[in-house]
């Protein structure tokens, strides 16, 4: 320690911590964590949304099973005779090659043999007249033997039967040490049945496995499957196009370098995974299956390219999200990367870009160890700058040039951290000062402004600002029951309130809300302030929908905690109301003692709406402003139009009952016609109409909870057939209480 002391004292403390800092970042870069490969891996993100491959010449057609082809010609799979005459309508366009991105598992179920044993009450002549017929995967397999065809296989990493028939494989021809170790690996392959893949040309891989992050980067062109190496479905084409025997893996003892056929040769990462430089996604790649079958298709749509037999309907879609388009179906992946290949536009990282990142770093932070304590802090930031900015062209210029990845974001970010550390130093009696100013006030003021306090302390003054801003309130439906189960228990009720309120405030706080204050089993939230949120009205709808699901959570363990203990039950239920509009939050209190909260008209609506939910027997209440916004998105329908006490103007008040997949099912369509209905006659005073409705609101299915509503509806409607309205009625009911 004391040699440490007088160490820092020479050197000084900021270039020892300096130094410290750059032989970690030194071994940082070396082990390379995920976290460090994800700002890389962002980082070419936004090269490639910047500069896209610009794909002017399409060597690649995909044959696309689409919604128009599924509508035209049935259900996929379609028989094995109508993917053969698909191949010949391929090979009299003049295709060069094609591949499958489907696989053909299972024996064609509608080959004559096959429907022929599955009619029961057909007579013998006829079934042996099927049954010589020739198979559908037979006549499948004769057209694919004239054609140069690729059926894809896929890996799995489930389990499986190995196919027990030997069938064709791919040779390969290794230059270097055994790159197995490094390849991605399927303990699984899915294959086509032996028929098919016996009279194929070539098999490959469809299988393409995102990052960690859901994007598509790197694809693997050569893998271990079921102990074999197998290629990609992509490489596997190329060999085939140019009539290699055999692809050759070039490996090194750190890993796959690249794949290489004559006249190609594809750098990849050292798990033989290919850079995929994306283009946009382009319509023009595709034709439909149906078209082509229709002969709608021109000549030179095909001829002489490259096919890939692939899907975007709905229904079978695999989409696929990539650094330039967020969903991309999964054969146009394929497609790209075959453009890439074949127009020699990959993009590429050879080992050495790393040792000359670590290198810059390196440079710099020491250079930044020597100067800093020597130069004006101005010049040495704008020296660091002009750094700066140099890194980042080289890397953007090696990108854009030649498609090489170089990551700039590394030796900024070590060299800013050095920076930093150097800084950091000269301001320790500051930091000091403010670590003060929390310590005196953070047993008072919450931890946002006591933060804000000691950045700013400016900041404590009275006053506020205008925001548009969602309000919520939340009550605890029965809890006066619950609480009198406790009066003898003070310290139970405590804790219950702890265990119920704490799930809240979390679904409050994991969707961007701030909590203003706990009012007994209440709570009062807000959205957009002090942060600025574009997305308020849905996330205020998503921290309801899982304060709901918390509450529901919770009931079931408290049940079952109920049934242990021999004890009675009483569940927990929530009533929540929400409204949007116009409020001034800021530091609001007295000179002794304030706190950041939120005043305005639509608060005092929202806590209106939020009593009503008892009375309308819903679980959330929304404002028009609100609903207006999330109606799209979530599962919303109106449920009254009404004045709340204390307010002349009239409100329209929606229940969410669901989040977008709720919206999405056919019994919520079927749910909000019928509430729609029951509006309309009820407002039209069409008593008959309106039970009519009533009744078929009644007949919905799905887990809305909202039958309280029904019966508050039918006790209207008998009590307006006993006292119809006044004369001019608009529908307007007025809310009495609370």
């Amino acid at each position: 320690m004391r040699f440490l002391r007088r160490l820092a004292k020479r050197v000084g403390l900021g270039r020892l911590l300096a130094l410290a800092l750059l032989a970690g970042l030194t071994a940082l870069s070396i082990w390379d964590p995920a976290p460090v490969e994800a700002v890389r891996l962002r980082t070419f993100d936004f090269y490639q949304r910047t500069k896209p491959r610009d794909a002017q010449v399409r060597p690649v057609v995909i044959l696309d099973i689409d919604e128009r082809s599924l509508k035209g010609l049935g259900q996929w799979p379609w028989p094995r005779t109508q993917v053969a005459d698909l191949l010949g309508r391929l090979a009299s366009l003049g295709a060069v090659a094609v591949g499958f991105d489907v696989i053909f598992a299972e024996p064609d179920r509608l080959s004559p043999a096959r429907v022929a044993a599955g009619l029961r009450n057909l007579d013998e002549e006829t079934r042996q007249r099927l049954s010589a017929l020739p198979g559908n995967d037979e006549v499948l397999a004769r057209m694919i033997g004239r054609m140069r065809v690729v059926l894809g296989q896929s890996g799995d990493r489930g389990e499986g039967e190995p196919v027990s028939e030997p069938l064709p494989q791919t040779g390969f021809g290794m230059l270097g040490p055994d790159p197995k170790p490094f390849m991605v690996q399927f303990p699984v392959l899915r294959r086509n049945i032996p028929v098919l893949e016996n009279a194929a040309a070539g098999r490959g891989l469809f299988s393409i496995l995102p990052e960690p992050d859901g994007i598509v980067r790197r694809v693997p062109m050569v893998m271990l499957a079921e102990g074999a190496v197998v290629p990609s479905l992509t490489l596997e084409m190329l060999r085939v196009v140019t009539g290699a025997g055999a692809i050759l893996i070039r490996s090194t003892p750190g890993g796959i370098g690249a794949v290489a056929l004559p006249g190609f040769e594809l750098p990849t990462d050292p798990a033989g995974r290919i850079w995929v430089h994306f283009a946009h996604h382009d319509q023009a790649r595709y034709v439909s299956a149906i078209d082509l079958l229709e002969g709608r298709v021109p000549r030179e749509k095909i001829a002489g390219k490259l096919v890939l037999v692939g899907t975007s309907a709905l229904g079978l879609l695999d989409t696929k999200t990539t650094p330039v388009d967020r969903t991309l179906p999964g054969v146009e992946v394929h497609a790209q990367i075959l453009e890439s290949a074949l127009t020699r536009t990959t993009l590429t990282a050879p080992v050495w870009t790393s040792l000359a990142e670590l290198v810059a770093m390196l440079v710099i932070g020491l250079a930044l160890i020597w100067f800093a304590p020597k130069v004006r802090a101005t010049t040495l930031f704008l020296a660091g700058g002009v750094v700066a900015a140099a890194l980042v062209y080289a890397s953007w210029y090696a990108f854009s040039r030649h498609g090489l990845l170089i990551d700039a974001t590394f030796p900024l970010g070590g060299s800013f951290a050095v920076y930093l550390t150097l800084l950091s130093t000269n301001y320790l009696q500051v930091q000091a000062d403010r670590q003060r100013i929390r310590g005196a006030f953070g047993q008072y003021l919450s931890p946002a402004l006591v933060e804000q306090l000691a950045q700013s302390p400016e900041k404590l003054v009275l006053g506020g600002e205008e925001k548009l801003m969602t309000i919520m309130f939340s009550d605890v439906r029965g809890f006066t029951g619950i609480s009198e189960r406790y009066k003898h228990d003070p310290q139970g009720l405590t804790a219950l309130m702890n265990r119920f309120l704490t799930p809240l405030t979390n679904a409050i706080l994991d969707n961007k809300g701030t909590v203003d204050k706990y009012m007994g089993d209440a709570i009062m939230a807000f959205w957009n302030a002090p942060l600025d949120d574009p997305d308020q009205h849905a996330n205020a709808c998503r921290a309801a929908l899982g304060m709901l699901a918390a509450i529901d959570g919770l009931n079931d363990i408290r049940r079952g905690e109920a049934e242990a203990a021999g004890d009675s039950f009483l569940p927990i239920d929530l009533g929540i109301g929400f409204n949007t509009g116009t409020c001034v939050v800021g530091n609001m209190g007295s000179d002794l003692r304030f706190d950041y909260s939120v005043l305005g008209d639509t608060v005092n609506l929202a806590s209106r709406l939020e009593g009503q939910s008892k009375t309308y027997g819903v679980r959330i209440i929304l404002g028009a402003s609100t609903a207006a916004v999330v109606a799209d998105t979530f599962a919303v329908v109106e449920i009254d139009l009404v004045t709340v006490k204390g307010k002349t103007q009239p409100e329209q008040v929606y229940a969410l009952l669901g989040d977008a997949a709720a919206r999405a099912t056919p019994e919520f369509a079927t749910l909000q016609e019928a509430q729609t209905r029951l509006l309309a006659t009820f407002r039209g005073q069409d008593w008959d109409g309106a039970e009519a409705a009533l009744a078929a609101c009644r007949d919905t299915t799905g887990p809305w909870r909202i039958a309280g509503l029904w019966e508050l509806y039918a006790s209207r409607i008998a009590g307006y057939r006993a006292d119809p309205p006044p004369p001019g009625w608009d529908g307007v009911v007025a809310l009495t209480s609370k």
